[in-house]
């Protein structure tokens, strides 16, 4: 899959949605989209590939309101991480290079979309819940963040996982292995206030911790990408009432 000088990572950025968010938005028969963003080593950016999410109990099982709105009959409802799935495919289907995936915290709890990857052998580095569990090295079944918690301090190191509006994005990182040599837990710090997030690395390759950490800060460039949308067409403030509009948006020039 190569190094981080050569890889193409593939990202994927909902915008921070959580549970809570989709449950509202659900309840209010809101619609929202689900977004496949792509990044070089450079840091050079694009947004590949949107889906509109809709809700199954407010939308797809509701077909009057569905033919009201111009969807079409063959459309079936999709969880948002079958969505990101499709939208992988079609990278692959249509020869984009990439060597990574990474997502947060939604995507990388879902089972299905983890054994897709794995079964692709697409190495990902995806955010996960601090009460994930996995199996460490020596066969015991361990919490995330209680493991973090009692590291000791040599097992951070300080690297820097990117460039953003303020300069270097640094972070203490440390990486834990598991009893699947395939896979990794890795722990990231914040150097202002302490607060932690985890990752989980499908590793088959092997990559070292630099590309690791080069990998999970490739969401930065992406939410830029959202930046730019929201400032200079609006990306925050669209709202579709039916299929055509999402159509046209699915369309215009990107």
């Amino acid at each position: 899959m190569g190094s981080a000088s050569t890889s193409r990572p593939v990202v994927v950025y909902d915008g921070a949605v959580t549970r809570a968010d989709l449950d509202e938005w659900e309840s209010e028969l809101e619609q929202i989209a689900t977004f496949l963003g792509y990044v070089t080593p450079a840091r050079d950016r694009v947004l590949l590939g949107r889906r509109l999410y809709m809700p199954n109990e407010s939308w797809m099982a509701d077909p009057a309101r569905c033919a009201e709105a111009g969807v079409p009959p063959e459309v079936a409802f999709r969880t948002r991480p079958q969505q990101v799935q499709e939208m992988i495919e079609s990278a692959r289907l249509a020869g984009v290079p990439f060597a990574w995936f990474t997502a947060d915290e939604e995507f990388g709890q879902n089972p299905g979309l983890c054994d897709y990857l794995a079964t692709s052998r697409i190495p990902y580095v995806m955010a996960v819940p601090k009460t994930t569990q996995f199996t460490d090295t020596t066969g015991k079944t361990v919490q995330f963040d209680a493991l973090a918690g009692r590291l000791r301090q040599n097992a951070w190191q300080r690297r820097a996982c990117g460039i953003g509006s303020k300069g270097h994005r640094v972070y203490d990182w440390a990486l834990i292995g598991s009893a699947d040599p395939d896979h990794q837990y890795m722990t990231r710090r914040s150097i202002d206030d302490g607060e932690l997030a985890f990752y989980h690395c499908h590793n088959p390759s092997h990559a070292g911790f630099g590309e690791l950490v080069h990998v999970a800060g490739a969401r930065w460039p992406i939410e830029e990408c959202f930046g730019s949308g929201k400032n200079e067409v609006g990306l925050d403030d669209y709202q579709v009432r039916a299929w055509d509009a999402w159509s046209l948006i699915q369309n215009s020039p990107k």
